[in-house]
């Protein structure tokens, strides 16, 4: 693939998957900016080093980097990113947003500021970020966007206790993907979301790990950022380097919303006898 002539923006690309991520575009030929914060693993505090770092990591590589440094949880910051993509370049292409945390809180313990944090970088900043980036994506002959979910959101079978802020904002995306794939259809944007599943610091992990690692994810992430990738509203699930797209699809049959095709029922008592034929639809 080449990405030569095409500026990318990835957020949280001073580590983990986000550095991989942005490695892999640059290689390839691409503008990109690196956007990280430098916070901890639970969204707090900051560190600009850390995406000054990054981007001089890869510029010793010859390749074109530059690092930046913001509060993305504002509207202001998130605009500033984009001139920052904007300002050398002149275009932008690709948004790649894969900033976020995992923070554990129980129900009974939630509080504001931890709820606002998660809802800050899953919810406001991809929404931010498009508003500012969606001018320069409707200039450019492949744009794509890609945010960020995942299955502990998605499935119940994975969700885990204390997880209630992570996975309310990792389910926001799929949300903001699907009103965006519209909304970008027909300027061309396609929008899509990754899952990945991969050994980071958000998982303790500081050596290279055996199996689950960030640079497996990649190469899906590269393909839904490329031209060759032509669908849009898809989640790629990613992990131990193997993939699979799934998207929410109506059921056959449905004239949504006045007819669902399914089970009729008048009561809640007959909702209650036919409920194991409701749930096999």
């Amino acid at each position: 693939m080449n990405f030569t002539g095409k500026t990318a923006v990835v957020t949280g690309a001073g580590r983990g998957l986000g550095f991989s991520y942005a490695q892999a575009l640059a290689s390839l030929g691409a503008n990109v900016v690196i956007s990280d914060i430098g916070a901890d693993k639970l969204g707090a505090g900051g560190d600009g080093s850390i995406a000054m770092q990054a981007a001089k990591t890869l510029s010793d590589q010859g390749l074109n980097v530059i690092g930046h440094h913001g509060d993305l949880s504002s509207e202001q910051g998130c605009e500033q990113l984009v001139a920052t993509a904007i300002e050398p370049y002149g275009q932008l292409d690709i948004l790649i947003h894969n900033a976020g945390w995992v923070g554990y809180q129980s129900i009974e313990e939630a509080d504001a500021t931890f709820i606002g944090r998660a809802v800050d970088i899953n919810i406001y900043t991809p929404v931010w970020l498009c508003k500012h980036a969606w001018k320069y994506l409707k200039q450019s002959a492949a744009a794509r966007v890609v945010l960020t979910s995942s299955d502990r959101a998605m499935y119940q079978q994975y969700a885990q206790p204390g997880l209630v802020a992570y996975a309310a904002g990792k389910m926001a995306q799929l949300g903001i993907m699907n009103a965006l794939s519209m909304e970008g259809a027909q300027a061309g944007i396609l929008v899509n979301a990754v899952s990945p599943v991969a050994k980071t610091r958000m998982w303790g992990v500081t050596g290279e790990p055996e199996n689950l690692k960030p640079e497996w994810v990649t190469p899906g992430v590269v393909f839904l950022a490329s031209q060759h990738c032509q669908d849009s509203a898809y989640v790629l699930r990613a992990s131990n380097g193997q993939f699979t797209a799934t998207r929410f699809v109506e059921n056959p049959g449905v004239d949504y919303p006045v007819d669902l095709a399914r089970v009729k029922a008048t009561s809640a008592e007959q909702v209650a006898r036919l409920w194991d034929q409701i749930k096999a639809c």
